[in-house]
């Protein structure tokens, strides 16, 4: 199959084009003043004459100097290399700059506001007039759904969730016992607010405990697709502003997440434990409850987390040691295992 241009309009919807000033503008960067039209966004191997790429990692300098683009964002430092028949857009922060300009010719799409004729909406909720409700989509009693809304196509928000301003639910999430703020984008098959896993051992078997607590999610996080977040049990599961999270993450009961936080696939949190600002979480990553990890810490991939780490930790390994310590282990064993000659 040809690969397909970037941002297939089957797929993607494009605004543009836009001149030079305007796209450095949106930048934030520095550009000639030529008065020059582009039409889109794509890599520096494909890029066309009226179309802008963009250079972050020194490893595809070559791509550059090859390249057919009509502008490239670059760093002050490789404008040198970019080709006479190139217009350089010129910033300190370069991925930062493509990600502006990208959204600048593919925006978000804007919410259709209505409701589904399918969809099954509770003559209690309260929905404002600008949010677009999706097929097949169930909003129970009391629930808010704020200005600007997007709901998708078998989204079930149960009793009473609140979903603040310009946030996006995608297709089969559930929410429920669950509080959001304003551009929360929760990805399709995302469960949140369903009771934690808390139960307690009696001679007959085991009895659950029920879960009283909620899920509260402050502005700007994402929540990635097929993960969950549990509600708390005698206190909130706080997930805290600019966080992100991605697919397959499982988040337990009373967990509370600082701003900006980084959690990547497959990680495991267990209830009770507390992650500071902006701590990052390598993929397949578990930490043990009732922990807390320290202010900007760094936990490696598939690490072992079971004790309380001090802020701007990094850690490596299972169980999880720091860094120095887990290289030179490393190291010491190849030694030990080293067959003579």
């Amino acid at each position: 199959m040809i690969e397909a241009p970037m941002g297939d309009a089957r797929f993607f919807a494009r605004t543009g084009p836009y001149a030079l000033a305007d796209i450095a503008n949106a930048a934030v960067g520095t550009a000639p003043a030529i008065n020059r039209m582009f039409a889109g966004v794509a890599p520096l191997q494909s890029a066309g004459r009226d179309e802008v790429s963009f250079l972050d990692n020194r490893r595809y300098v070559t791509a550059l100097e090859q390249t057919m683009a009509g502008a490239v964002i670059v760093h002050p430092q490789m404008q040198a290399r970019v080709p006479s028949s190139t217009i350089a857009i010129v910033t300190a922060s370069t991925y930062e700059a493509w990600a502006r300009v990208a959204a600048l010719f593919h925006p978000v799409p804007a919410p259709r506001p209505g409701i589904h004729p399918s969809a099954l909406v509770d003559r209690e909720a309260r929905v404002d007039a600008s949010a677009e409700i999706g097929p097949y989509a169930v909003v129970e009693a009391r629930a808010e759904i704020g200005p600007g809304c997007r709901i998708g196509s078998f989204v079930s928000i149960g009793a009473g969730v609140v979903a603040g301003r310009d946030c996006r639910i995608g297709a089969h999430a559930s929410l429920s016992h669950a509080l959001l703020g304003s551009r929360v984008y929760i990805y399709p098959g995302a469960r949140i607010g369903q009771e934690g896993f808390s139960f307690a051992t009696t001679k007959t078997g085991f009895l659950s405990i029920p879960q009283l607590g909620r899920v509260i999610v402050e502005d700007d996080v994402e929540v990635g697709a097929n993960s969950t977040i549990d509600r708390g049990s005698t206190r909130d599961t706080v997930i805290g502003a600019g966080t992100r999270i991605d697919n397959l993450v499982q988040i337990g009961h009373n967990v509370r997440l600082g701003r900006c936080c980084v959690i990547v696939a497959q990680v495991g949190i267990a209830g009770s434990t507390i992650l500071e600002d902006f701590v990052q979480v390598g993929g397949q990553a578990a930490m043990a409850g009732h922990l807390r990890i320290g202010q900007g810490s760094q936990i490696g991939a598939q690490a072992g987390v079971i004790s309380d780490v001090p802020a701007d930790s990094v850690l490596l390994g299972s169980p999880a040691q720091p860094r120095k310590e887990f290289f030179r282990q490393v190291a010491t064993l190849r030694r030990m295992t080293r067959r003579p000659g």
